[in-house]
């Protein structure tokens, strides 16, 4: 994770190196609602298991939106140019290229004026997260590994978009500021026609410019007559304890019921158990499941011999099936096992009742999620006077 901890760098000595403007700042006054349209340019990289340093491409930006309050502001932001992939194995090493468009609806945050006391900053710091949807397309040179790429398309494909991410804006005169944005992006595995079960994550970082249609006013003393001295009223502060409520996933573990049969079919008067399948699929059962027990009933064929020699044939195959399961690693403690010779017939054609069946129970945990509400509490800070 190299390359995220040289975009962090880079975004904190932007941030430090913007913090020296404060020296300069005026009191002013912001007019509300602060529309603004903003252009950006830089680089971006999809991880996946490739050198992701040879994946890096030229990637620009542009949006518009508006600042609400001094805290909180929205943008619609739309990012693309071309992408990058990697494929790489003990046969094949290659690169492709394809193009995408990305387009989101952000909440922006600012941290500056919602810790501060003021309305007004000269370097601001936003919190910004969004989602919209992705469109890649041109995808030709994925295609044609589409044996190797196992989601690699010919055509376009949509994916949504969830971003998280930060900016540093400094203001560098009375309309524009500069900003340097870094965020990340989780995309549908498909976007990159790479399967690893989990979403795609796409970094971009960029600087840009920003246009504010709401001029800021300065607000600078007047020269009065020393006869026309005027004096301001002392501003009063109060706090308050805000309720913020919002939604959270809990997870609760709760037990499945599983059930599996398997029948074991002989020849007449045979009695071995040749039947490694079933073994095999025994074994994945009880991997899975817990607190098993696993019961076998071995039966004969009325039409073929006496009741007693059928009786004699059950209790071999169920003897001799119980011992290939306790050899294959089933614990004995959960095995119950029965022969009933030819007096019970499972099944209505005749052959097929020289069998055992052994039927295995047990218990699967899953995880059941559910929405609550939550709330905490926030101490605000609001002018009176």
């Amino acid at each position: 994770m190299n390359h995220i901890k040289k975009f962090s760098l880079l975004f904190t000595a932007f941030s430090l190196m913007a913090m020296g403007l404060y020296a300069q700042e005026e009191e002013k006054k912001v007019s509300y609602p602060q529309l603004f349209f903003g252009a950006q340019a830089g680089t971006q990289v999809t991880f996946t298991n490739y050198n992701n340093w040879e994946l890096f491409t030229p990637t620009a930006s542009f949006s518009f939106g508006s600042f609400f309050t001094p805290v909180v502001g929205a943008r619609l932001h739309f990012n693309g140019a071309w992408n990058r992939g990697g494929y790489l194995d003990s046969e094949e090493d290659f690169r492709y290229k394809y193009k995408y468009f990305t387009s989101d609806i952000d909440m922006m945050v600012n941290l500056v004026t919602l810790i501060g006391k003021k309305e007004y900053y000269p370097v601001n710091v936003y919190l910004i997260g969004g989602v919209g949807f992705n469109y890649a397309w041109d995808n030709d040179e994925a295609y044609e590994h589409k044996d190797k790429l196992l989601l690699a398309y010919d055509d376009g494909r949509f994916s949504h978009n969830a971003r998280i991410g930060a900016m540093v804006d400094c203001e560098i005169s009375k309309h524009f500021s500069i900003n340097l944005e870094l965020s990340a992006n989780t995309l549908k595995d498909r976007f990159n026609s790479k399967l690893h079960n989990k979403g795609d994550w796409q970094m971009v970082g960029q600087l840009g410019v920003t246009y504010k249609f709401a001029a800021k006013r300065g607000e600078k003393a007047k020269k009065e007559k020393v006869e026309k001295v005027q004096i301001e009223p002392a501003e009063v502060w109060e706090t308050r304890q805000d309720t913020i409520w919002y939604d959270d996933v809990i997870e609760a573990t709760k037990a499945e019921n599983g059930t599996k049969t398997w029948t074991v079919f002989y020849d007449v008067s045979q009695t071995d158990f040749a039947a490694n399948e079933q073994l095999a699929s025994i074994g994945a059962f009880l991997k899975d499941y817990r607190d098993c027990q696993v019961d076998i009933k071995s039966y004969a064929d009325a039409k073929t011999g006496n009741a007693q020699k059928n009786l004699e044939l059950s209790k071999q195959r169920m003897e001799k099936a119980v011992k290939a399961l306790t050899d294959a690693g089933v614990p004995a403690s959960s095995i119950t096992s029965n022969c009933y010779g030819d007096t019970i017939q499972p099944f209505a054609e005749n052959d097929k009742n020289r069998v055992t069946i052994i039927v295995a129970t047990g218990l699967k945990d899953s995880k059941d999620k559910k929405m609550v509400k939550k709330f905490k509490t926030k101490e605000v800070r609001y002018r009176v006077r």
